[in-house]
């Protein structure tokens, strides 16, 4: 278990543990005699209580000693904001808390503003949450009066949600990225931005969570959670997915729940190769390994010898793929590998950078956006 990198104030980056340290065992439990499940557990236990970790530092001639005690630490939910291609910026965003819309519009000025030529905004994975940060950060890209959405229920009054009249966004072009993941606030985000042309919606389905609820406390510190409405599009669609044997609106019989963007794109295609490499943790190996005796740049690239020492390494490790699986992995097998070794000598935000750059849908995002230009 390879340390990449510490959140400023988080017990770990006030204890003194660096990127690169490598974790031997917690609490006196080797973790490489642990399976994943137990290794989950473990990690979940030191939640509770305070932990020792057993650490390998490079160059030192013994194992560190490290106690943390967990903490609850204030995370940004704009995980990434970087220029993608000259003048077209990348926000991706993990979720929706009270402060999300304004660490969006700083993020966005931080790029350069009104003056950025594009944005793709990135919400895959985002399972949702604060709904009044979701009305925030689609004000950012609507004109004022536009409808966000619309709260509706069996005895809830209709009540519609849009843009405030004295609202100020952005108007250069953007895309935004969904899965099969993205859910309920960034459900109404992109279902926005479809319905009103305002953005391309690219990527696969979303999951549809369109409910309203209450939660009622009961005995035994347990609650109930009632859906009391829906919410529905501006265009009067509801995101909600219809689930098995509940009493549902009628509207949603018909609906599959969820949205479906305009450019439907699939992630990287796994070949067996890919799947061997990922799987036995080659390329962080190799990474840990390649960053304890060689200094890296921001501008590391992979050479041809370096590629061809990777293969004798995956060959010493049982995993020898054919010249025709090699030569038709060779471009990814070099990106993985440069953004592995970036992730440990430099910075995870550089094994991003990378790692976006060959994202289908990142790549689709970018060719819809600068024609708009």
């Amino acid at each position: 278990v390879i340390v990449l990198q510490t959140q400023p104030g988080s017990p770990s980056a006030r204890a003194g543990l660096q990127a690169g340290d490598a974790i031997v065992a917690i609490n006196g439990y080797a973790l490489a005699q642990l399976d994943t499940d137990q290794l989950v557990g473990l990690l979940g236990q030191a939640r509770s209580m305070k932990v020792k970790l057993d650490v390998y530092r490079q160059n030192s001639p013994r194992l560190l000693e490290f106690f943390l005690s967990p903490a609850a630490i204030d995370q940004p939910t704009v995980e990434r904001a970087f220029i993608l291609s000259p003048g077209i910026g990348y926000l991706r965003v993990g979720g929706f808390e009270v402060k999300t819309g304004k660490e969006i519009r700083a993020a966005i000025e931080k790029l350069g503003g009104a003056q950025l030529k594009g944005l793709v905004l990135d919400l895959r994975n985002n399972p949702g949450g604060v709904v009044g940060a979701a009305i925030e950060t689609a004000s950012l890209f609507l004109k004022p009066g536009q409808r966000i959405f619309s709260v509706r229920g069996r005895s809830k009054e209709a009540e519609n949600v849009d843009v405030a009249s004295s609202a100020t966004g952005y108007s250069f072009p953007l895309a935004v990225l969904v899965n099969d993941k993205s859910a309920s606030a960034s459900e109404i985000i992109a279902a926005a931005m479809q319905e009103h042309r305002r953005g391309f919606v690219i990527g696969q389905p979303t999951y549809g969570k369109g409910l309203v609820q209450s939660v009622f406390p009961l005995s035994n510190k347990s609650a109930l959670a009632l859906t009391v409405a829906y919410y529905y599009t501006p265009q009067g669609r509801s995101l909600q997915r219809p689930l098995r044997d509940s009493q549902i609106d009628a509207t949603l019989a018909t609906s599959a729940g969820g949205l479906r963007p305009e450019y439907l794109v699939n992630p990287e295609a796994q070949t067996r190769l890919r799947i061997a490499l990922d799987a036995s943790g080659s390329f962080t190996t190799f990474a840990t390994e390649y960053t304890r005796r060689e200094k890296v740049t921001p501008e590391f690239e992979v050479s041809n010898q370096l590629l061809d020492v990777f293969r004798s390494w995956i060959g010493e490790r049982r995993i020898q793929p054919g010249v025709t699986e090699w030569v038709t992995d060779t471009a990814w097998i070099r990106s993985r590998l440069r953004q592995e070794i970036l992730n440990q000598g430099v910075s995870v935000e550089r094994g991003d950078e990378i790692e976006l750059a060959r994202d289908p849908l990142v790549n689709r995002a970018l060719d819809l956006i600068r024609p708009v230009r």
